[in-house]
C-alpha cells in the first residue's frame, strides 16, 4: 500500500487565507504563507492553494504568493484557480508550483487536459471537481467556486478527464466543506472506483479519524485539510499519528 499523502489546502482570496462553509460564507483567516509554513513545519506532505475568485476575474492571482512559499516550503505544491491555458500554468510552474489544479477551464476546454498532460507530464495536470450531489448516488460538476452548474456528471466526467490525461483528482464536496461532518464517502468510493489516478479527498474533514473512513472505506490516496488546521483543532503530527497507529502507511516524518 502507498503512503496515504496529508495534504494542508488553503484557500486564497486576494492577499488572505480564507476559510468558508460550502465554498460561501468566506471568513479571512490570516496571511497564506505564515498558515503554509506552520503546516509544512508540522510535516504536511504536500500544500494546495486555491485563488478562489480567481475564475471570476480570468486569472490566477496566486504567482507572489507561491514564490515566497517556495523559499522555504520544499514539498510539492498544487496551484488551481483561474488557469486556463498551457501559458498560465507554464508561469505558475515557473514560480514554483509543482502540479496545477483545474477546474473551469478544462469543463470549457477539455482538450486542456490533454494540452498541459502532454507539455509537463500527466503528474502535473490535477482534475479539480467540485461535486454537488443531485440523487442517490448522483453528482454534479460545479464550476466558479460552486457556483455554476455544469449538468456534467461527476462520475462520467472523471473518466473523461483521466482518458484525455489527467494524473490525479482532486474531489471537493461542495455539500461536506466546511462543515465539519466528515467526508462525502459515497462520493470518493464511487469516483476511486472507476479510475486508478489517485484521488484526493477534500471537504468536512472535521477530526482525524474522518481520514480512516474516508481511506478504510472510500480507498482516498489523500486528505485535502483546511478547517480542522486553520482552527488548530489537530495537528498534522497528531492526524500522521492517528493514521499510523491504524495502520495505514504514512510518510515518516522527524
Amino acid at each position: 500500500m502507498s503512503s496515504i499523502r496529508l495534504i494542508a489546502r488553503l484557500d486564497i482570496k486576494g492577499p488572505n487565507l480564507i476559510k468558508g462553509i460550502h465554498l460561501e460564507g468566506l471568513r479571512v483567516m490570516g496571511s497564506p504563507n505564515e498558515h503554509a509554513l506552520r503546516y509544512y513545519l508540522q510535516g504536511a506532505d504536500e500544500l494546495i492553494y486555491m485563488d478562489c475568485v480567481a475564475s471570476l476575474y480570468g486569472r490566477n492571482h496566486l504567482s507572489n504568493i507561491v514564490n515566497e512559499a517556495a523559499k522555504d516550503i520544499f514539498v510539492p505544491m498544487t496551484v488551481g484557480g483561474g488557469i486556463r491555458s498551457v501559458e498560465d500554468a507554464t508561469e505558475i510552474l515557473r514560480e514554483g508550483a509543482d502540479k496545477v489544479a483545474i477546474n473551469t477551464a478544462v469543463v470549457a476546454k477539455p482538450q486542456l487536459i490533454s494540452d498541459i498532460a502532454q507539455h509537463f507530464g500527466s503528474q502535473c495536470m490535477v482534475l479539480s471537481i467540485e461535486a454537488k450531489q443531485v440523487g442517490i448516488d448522483s453528482w454534479e460538476v460545479y464550476t466558479n467556486n460552486g457556483r455554476e452548474r455544469t449538468n456534467l456528471d461527476v462520475i462520467e466526467w472523471v473518466k473523461h478527464g483521466v482518458e484525455m490525461g489527467a494524473g490525479e483528482i482532486l474531489l471537493t464536496s461542495v455539500d461536506k466543506e466546511g462543515t465539519r461532518k466528515g467526508f462525502d464517502i459515497a462520493l470518493v468510493k464511487a469516483v476511486s472506483a472507476e479510475v486508478d489516478v489517485p484521488i484526493i479527498a477534500s471537504g468536512g474533514m472535521g477530526k482525524p479519524e474522518d481520514l480512516l473512513m474516508v481511506v478504510n472505506e472510500a480507498s482516498a490516496d489523500a486528505v485535502a485539510m483546511a478547517d480542522i488546521l486553520h482552527y488548530n483543532r489537530a495537528k498534522i503530527g497528531d492526524i500522521r499519528a492517528l493514521a499510523e497507529a491504524a495502520g495505514l502507511g504514512v510518510r515518516h516524518y522527524e
